[in-house]
Formats: structure tokens, sequence, C-alpha cells
């Protein structure tokens, strides 16, 4: 998993691996919720590398969404698999998640979302 800043100081862009399993949940959730603690509360959740997520995975997407909106942030998700797409459709987390397949679309969201906050 990689984090990358974008142009607003407060947004970031996390690249999730191949896999997001139980076995790398506690980290994976771990991570993201030290970085939205910390302030990152406009983040683009890149799944164009995942091949494979399960519930847990699901979960640890749940529960960064969940604190976010506790401090008035955001979160979508870009460019998921065909698979990890089935699953969120499945699951109706696309209902909940705004989903983006142009990586400038989401970035450009995100940093709006952001700058209309500080007015």
């Amino acid at each position: 998993m990689t984090f990358s800043q974008l142009p607003q100081y407060n947004a970031c862009k996390v690249t999730l691996p191949l896999e997001v399993v139980m076995t790398q949940t506690p980290t994976l959730r771990a991570a993201i919720l030290q970085k939205i603690n910390a302030g990152m509360t406009q983040l683009v959740i890149d799944l164009h590398q995942v091949e494979y997520i399960d519930s847990s995975g699901l979960s640890v997407l749940i529960s960064a969404l969940k604190r976010i909106e506790q401090l008035d942030g955001d979160i979508v998700l870009l460019s998921p698999t065909a698979g990890v797409r089935s699953l969120i459709e499945l699951t109706r987390l696309h209902q909940i998640f705004a989903i983006y397949e142009d990586e400038a679309a989401a970035i450009e969201y995100i940093c709006n979302e952001t700058e209309e906050e500080l007015l």
C-alpha cells in the first residue's frame, strides 16, 4: 500500500495492494486510520491493481468511510477491477461510495471538495 500526497494539504491517494484479505486488513486499516487521524480527510482509494478483496477488505473501506465522515471528509474509489467492482455492487457499496474510472476526475473532485470546505 502506498500513500501519495495530492495538491490539497489534507488530500491523498491510497493505492491498495494486489490482494486485500484478512491477513492484511489489520495493518491496512491501522495505516489508513492513522493517516485520517493525522488530518488526511480527503481520500482517493486506488483499486486499479487489486485482483482480490474479501469481506474483511471491504470492512477496511467502510471503517475508513465512517471515520472520515466523523471529520466531514470524503472518500472516493478509483478504478476497481472487474471482479472488485462486482463485489462492490453485490454488497451495494456502490450506493455509499462514489466510484471514478478516471484518476484526474477523482482527484479534481476530492481537491474541489477540500476547497469548498475552506470557503
